[in-house]
């Protein structure tokens, strides 16, 4: 590629137009996800403004608990907040499943460095699961789902973090990972290089491809045909990475979604990834 492909390649604006479109969409059903389901528990997982969690608890009996889905969102690690996302939570609740979605700072909040985002994405896992039979959860049926750059974070926690947290090897029994970044080597030589201060360390260390010895939790990869190029090859060469490690791992494409279409199907019990999900967990 030439620089101004490869910076196509990492800006969905340009493969994705209708963005804003979904965004608005995105939002107004996040209202409507609560006030049918009610607000969330919100909850402080760190002492900083930035590090709290939304907690929808599906309805339990007395005694049972549930499995524990939580949602890492994307923003191209510049833009988002978690409650733009609690449409997740509906068919999760729905489903009889407990649904956390998680806030943390972004990365010009943090100065243009990824490893405070990292490690407040780390910290909330960790929290959700040390703390999940506080809410009715069961730890044994721990489950993580994210999209974009949230599925980047999400794979440097499950392939490194948990060391880093002090978690069982095999605490999250299963992760689906929508149009992620496993590598961010070509990441680095594009235009997001203009808000990101990437170093040597911040490659090595938060790119989950490098980091595969420690990964010990069942993966579902997902990407569209309308994705950027570079979204495209990403999943594919950390599936096939995955796959020549040993690793348990599965790909699916989603034939015409662009980026942001296929994160809308999550939330849709019917939708491509959200039949994923409700499978991956034992759901559906």
């Amino acid at each position: 590629m030439d620089q101004k492909a490869l910076d196509d390649a990492y800006d969905q604006d340009v493969y994705a137009p209708n963005r804003p479109l979904i965004v608005t969409r995105r939002i107004a059903a996040s209202e409507r996800a609560r006030a049918i389901l009610g607000a969330p528990q919100r909850v402080a997982y760190g002492p900083s403004e930035h590090e709290r969690l939304d907690i929808f608890r599906a309805p339990l009996a007395n005694g049972e608990r549930a499995a524990v889905n939580v949602f890492v969102h994307g923003g191209a690690w510049r833009r988002n907040k978690g409650p733009d996302y609690h449409l997740q939570a509906e068919p999760l609740v729905r489903a009889g499943a407990h649904a956390v979605i998680l806030d943390f700072i972004n990365v010009e909040q943090a100065g243009g460095d990824l490893f405070p985002m990292y490690e407040q994405v780390r910290r909330a896992i960790a929290w959700t699961w040390r703390n999940a039979e506080n809410f009715g959860g069961d730890r044994e049926r721990f489950f993580i789902s994210a999209h974009s750059s949230g599925s980047h974070l999400t794979g440097c926690v499950l392939t490194r973090g948990w060391r880093e947290e002090n978690l069982p090897d095999n605490f999250c029994k299963g992760a689906l990972l929508l149009s992620g970044m496993y590598d961010l080597e070509p990441v680095r030589r594009s235009k997001r290089s203009s808000y990101v201060s990437f170093t040597d360390a911040m490659v090595e260390k938060l790119s989950a491809e490098r980091h595969l010895d420690g990964l010990h939790t069942s993966l579902i990869l997902c990407y569209g045909t309308q994705e950027t190029p570079e979204f495209q090859r990403q999943t594919r060469e950390f599936f096939a990475a995955v796959q020549a490690a040993g690793k348990p791992a599965e790909l699916i494409v989603g034939e015409a979604y662009n980026h942001f279409e296929l994160l809308e199907t999550l939330a849709n019990p019917y939708g491509l990834a959200g039949r994923l999900l409700l499978r991956q967990m034992g759901l559906a």
